[in-house]
């Protein structure tokens, strides 16, 4: 039986994810400049720039900015003339992620909204339908992130939500956090969706993935 672990992460890593200049400095200066160290992994960046260039991305939108790490990846699947919508409530947060865009060359294809993501996304909706949509934010509000995706996002475009896992306790009893079984719930009620094929892609803590279909 395949086991999925560190050694497996930094063996992909190796081979596909392998972090330029760019993407170390958002991941390592992030926690320097006061952010929380909680960004995704390397593979995870990876998979999410492959789900990007699959469906054809030209506009897309991340709802949880941080330091700038998964919005590089992100940006980096792009279409030619695509533009990723990132949204974060915290002005530090979108400052540095800003500063790590344009190292990157990559402050003319991305766009930072500071504010309430439920109004930011509101105030973008005349902007759908979307690609690709990337929630990385705080649990609570992923139910009515998701709802506004699936309402925002086109025939075949794809939502991706992070911390499906919430570090396994979803499958393990006992290892239950604040937000397991709201992650419990959130998972089934997307499996259970005929709109929807879904899965979750177990890397790291696990990212859910859906495709609209109808």
């Amino acid at each position: 039986m395949t086991i999925y672990n560190d050694q497996v992460s930094s063996y992909i890593s190796s081979l596909f994810a392998i972090e330029d200049e760019h993407l170390l400095r958002a991941r390592e200066d992030s926690p320097k400049r006061g952010l929380p160290t909680i960004n995704i992994k390397p593979e995870e960046g990876r998979f999410l720039q492959l789900l990007v260039r699959t469906c054809g991305a030209k506009k897309v939108v991340e709802i949880g900015t941080l330091g700038g790490y998964s919005g590089i990846w992100i940006a980096r699947g792009l279409l030619p003339g695509g533009v990723l919508y990132t949204v974060d409530l915290d002005s530090n947060h979108a400052e540095v992620a800003q500063e790590h865009f344009e190292a990157a060359g990559l402050s003319e294809v991305i766009q930072i909204r500071i504010g309430d993501a439920h109004r930011e996304l509101v105030e973008l909706t005349d902007r759908s339908p979307f690609d690709f949509v990337f929630i990385d934010a705080e649990k609570t509000g992923y139910p009515a992130y998701f709802d506004w995706a699936l309402q925002n996002v086109r025939l075949g475009g794809i939502i991706a939500a992070h911390n499906a896992f919430r570090k396994g306790s979803v499958a393990l009893a006992g290892k239950d956090d604040d937000y397991s079984e709201l992650m419990r719930q959130f998972n089934k009620q997307v499996a259970e969706d005929e709109r929807l094929i879904s899965t979750i892609y177990p890397a790291g803590d696990g990212t859910l993935i859906a495709v609209k279909i109808a």
